[in-house]
């Protein structure tokens, strides 16, 4: 699932070992939130997150697990207030043990001092997760969380209406992909093969991509590439589109996008895996009529794709009872039951190796008439950059990015204006934050 950042955290540091930032929170507290349980008796956790399915998982560990009893409280989602809620809790000192973070907003989490320092008890799983995704909950040295999943994109499209309009098959290519919003639009010019939103995170997968990164880490600096070439060449691409009126442009999960969607007005979405069983419970009407396609690429002889998400369950500061929110962060993850239940209804893409040959992923879907889909997400996952960095200011990017592609969307500013527009409030925010940074 994807996962939204902050808005109101000052972020103030990045890698300890960069060793370039001052005024920073310290994070690792041993302080205590939740009543420790009496000796011999049992544990019990707090589990604060919201996406669909956790309360499945942790009905089940609590079944298998008498010493150790969670309690999940469903928060808003991250950009809607979840944040915000467990980052005040924790400056309390009444934070629950444990919190759904995704990897983006980890850094920030790390620099208000949120989370607690768990090496000691999540070390010896290490071994059992992808390399990448294990350097996403580990900064500075410290393991803060166990990964959830990772977030591979496609193409979801209406293969009916592929065919109505005279499209054989999903574009292979960005290239292709712009021939056929083309010839869907002048068919009718109310229908569109695709949506260009708000959302930050989706661009960034785009980004992601097209081996344009954000941000970076070079003699003990940040380094900001918003604007450079790479990503000037995404901007100019979705810029050309929306210059032509290709594009419908509702906002990203907005109702009016799955009234279109439902409506047969948009064809498609690039998305991420997780965007599976949102499509599917948004447009239900349509069910057994959509299907999943590899994203778009820039080069079909040289295949890279894009990656839009994926979370931890990370301990918060101030837990009573790091040792077992540890063990419950990682059976969570690991646990096959555990990990078949996210794959069906939280729709993740598994961080944990073992997950990787869950049956689950092999279940038809009869939403997607019968498709396999995960078998599109498991071929481009070797084909993922892994090198990806989140920069400490990604509440402050995000939200200035977002601006830009809705007014972009809009036709009041144009995307290559917004990289630079946003690499240059990026650049700032760094500095305000007493950091270092080249850019």
């Amino acid at each position: 699932m994807r996962r939204r950042q902050i808005r109101a955290v000052a972020l103030c540091a990045a890698l300890a070992s960069m060793a370039v930032v001052s005024g920073c929170s310290s994070s690792g507290s041993t302080g205590s939130s939740q009543s420790p349980s009496s000796a011999g008796g049992t544990v019990k956790l707090d589990f604060w997150g919201w996406a669909p399915g956790y309360e499945q998982s942790v009905a089940l560990f609590n079944k298998s697990h008498p010493g150790i009893q969670v309690t999940f409280d469903k928060t808003p989602s991250g950009s809607k207030g979840g944040y915000t809620k467990m980052l005040t809790a924790a400056q309390a000192g009444n934070a629950p043990c444990l919190g759904m973070v995704g990897y983006e907003t980890m850094p920030s989490f790390a620099a208000a001092g949120a989370m607690m320092d768990v090496t000691q008890y999540l070390a010896p799983a290490r071994s059992q997760f992808a390399a990448w995704t294990w350097n996403q909950v580990t900064i500075g040295g410290k393991t803060y969380g166990a990964p959830v999943d990772t977030a591979p994109m496609g193409l979801l499209y209406r293969k009916d209406l592929f065919a109505k309009y005279g499209i054989s098959k999903p574009p292979v290519t960005w290239a292709e992909y712009a021939a056929d919003a083309a010839k869907v639009h002048a068919a009718d010019p109310s229908v569109y093969l695709g949506d260009f939103g708000n959302d930050a995170y989706n661009y960034a997968g785009l980004a992601w991509q097209a081996g344009a990164p954000w941000f970076g880490t070079s003699g003990g600096q940040w380094q900001v590439s918003l604007n450079s070439p790479a990503n000037q060449k995404v901007a100019g691409y979705w810029q050309g589109l929306l210059d032509k009126k290709l594009l419908k442009t509702d906002p990203s999960y907005d109702p009016t996008l799955y009234k279109d969607m439902a409506a047969g007005k948009i064809l498609s979405d690039v998305n991420a895996v997780w965007d599976t069983p949102i499509l599917a419970s948004s447009v239900k009407g349509t069910s057994g009529k959509w299907a999943v396609a590899p994203m778009p690429v820039w080069d079909a002889a040289n295949p890279v794709y894009g990656n839009d998400g994926g979370s931890a369950t990370v301990v918060l500061k101030g837990c009573a009872h790091p040792k077992e929110a540890a063990e419950f962060a990682t059976w969570m993850s690991t646990d096959p039951s555990s990990v078949s239940n996210l794959i069906k209804v939280t729709g993740i893409y598994p961080a944990a190796t073992s997950g990787l040959s869950n049956p689950a992923l092999s279940a038809p879907d009869p939403f997607y008439g019968g498709q396999v889909v995960f078998d599109v997400f498991k071929a481009e996952t070797p084909h993922i950059d892994t090198s990806w960095v989140w920069g400490p200011t990604m509440t402050q990017t995000s939200t200035d990015l977002g601006d830009g592609l809705g007014t972009s969307a809009a036709g009041s500013t144009r995307m290559p204006d917004v990289l630079t527009t946003v690499q240059n409030k990026t650049v700032a925010q760094l500095k305000q934050q007493g950091m270092s940074v080249s850019g």
